[in-house]
């Protein structure tokens, strides 16, 4: 269970990182969307590990690579943009969330499912009425 001070980490971190990659770094990763579904810290603060979804790209694990590669340059951007706010500017690990990709596989199994309807019973058959 994370305490107040890293819930509060934690959204201030999600929210500046999704606007350094919707506006300031988005053409390093070749045109792909990248949104920071959830952002987990460490109780010391140093160390941020951050789930991302992507879309529009064919391989989603080519973009994490380049994601990770340009952790560094991501970082100095985050540093930038909140260092009047916090004493520590944690380390970036970064994740593939997959999560929405799991719901839709999940719905596309549960549609392609055949479920027979239920056997109507007859009234006259109510043993209760007696």
């Amino acid at each position: 269970m994370e305490s107040k001070r890293q819930q509060k980490f934690s959204r201030l971190i999600q929210k500046e990182l999704a606007d350094i990659f919707q506006r300031e770094v988005p053409h390093l990763f070749g045109g792909a969307f990248i949104s920071v579904s959830t952002v987990r810290v460490s109780p010391d603060l140093g160390l941020a590990r951050t789930y991302l979804s992507v879309m529009m790209a064919p391989n989603p694990q080519e973009v994490l690579l380049e994601v990770r590669l340009n952790a560094k340059t991501i970082r100095h951007h985050l540093a930038q943009r909140i260092k009047n706010q916090v004493r520590i500017i944690p380390e970036l690990t970064f994740y593939l969330d997959d999560s929405a990709e799991y719901a839709a596989n999940m719905d596309k199994l549960f549609s392609g499912l055949e479920i027979p309807p239920a056997p109507e019973e007859d009234e006259d058959d109510d043993i209760y009425t007696k």
